[in-house]
């Protein structure tokens, strides 16, 4: 389980396309504990850590293979080398629960709609997606490529919805490099769907 809390910016070094899926090399900092095998949160998508080295604090790298499902399913199929991508490694049992809870679980994709910089802060509009808009509500969590965010406004007739984001959150992720028509990871509040799903029973009774 991710909470959403953006350790880094990684950048993608080396991409490997083959008939099963796609793999990624990220040089990130910080990342000095490392295991094979390990969840961890590349742009909001959970992957496998699969190989590493961490030489210094300052320098490591992992690589990651996106399957199929997850080339199609997401942006990652479209990375080059010298992109940007957030990273969060998985939370620990006795870790601070500073986000909310983000399995890394991908739902759509969706695009930037409008950018605007608000004193030291800025506010993303984003394209509010076809078949997610009942789990987006105002002041609620959202998951963007990894980073948990509260919806600051929806307008639910102009099909977008808007995110206030700060400049220590503007600095450390990879919103810094978007613009208007890029794409952008969205997974929703999985506890919206719980509930969902446990009311069903009782419309369709």
């Amino acid at each position: 389980m991710f909470t959403g809390i953006v350790e880094t910016a990684g950048e993608v070094v080396a991409v490997e396309d083959d008939a099963g899926g796609r793999r990624l090399r990220i040089e990130a900092a910080g990342l000095d504990d490392l295991h094979h095998g390990q969840s961890i949160s590349v742009s909001g998508v959970c992957l496998t850590v699969e190989a590493f080295e961490s030489t210094t604090a300052d320098d490591s790298w992992f690589e990651v293979f996106l399957a199929a499902e997850t080339v199609d399913k997401t942006y990652l199929g479209e990375l080059s080398v010298g992109d940007s991508v957030n990273i969060e490694r998985a939370m620990p049992a006795d870790g601070r629960f500073d986000g909310h809870v983000v399995q890394g679980h991908v739902d759509t994709v969706t695009t930037v709609d409008a950018i605007e910089e608000v004193g030291d802060d800025w506010r993303f509009t984003f394209e509010l997606p076809e078949g997610y808009g009942q789990y987006i509500v105002d002041k609620g969590s959202i998951c963007l490529d990894g980073i948990s965010l509260t919806v600051a406004a929806i307008d639910r007739e102009a099909g977008t919805f808007d995110v206030a984001i700060i400049p220590t959150t503007y600095e450390l992720t990879t919103l810094q490099e978007k613009a208007v028509g890029d794409p952008i990871h969205i997974e929703v509040d999985v506890i919206a769907k719980y509930v969902e799903n446990m009311l069903s029973g009782y419309r369709d009774r």
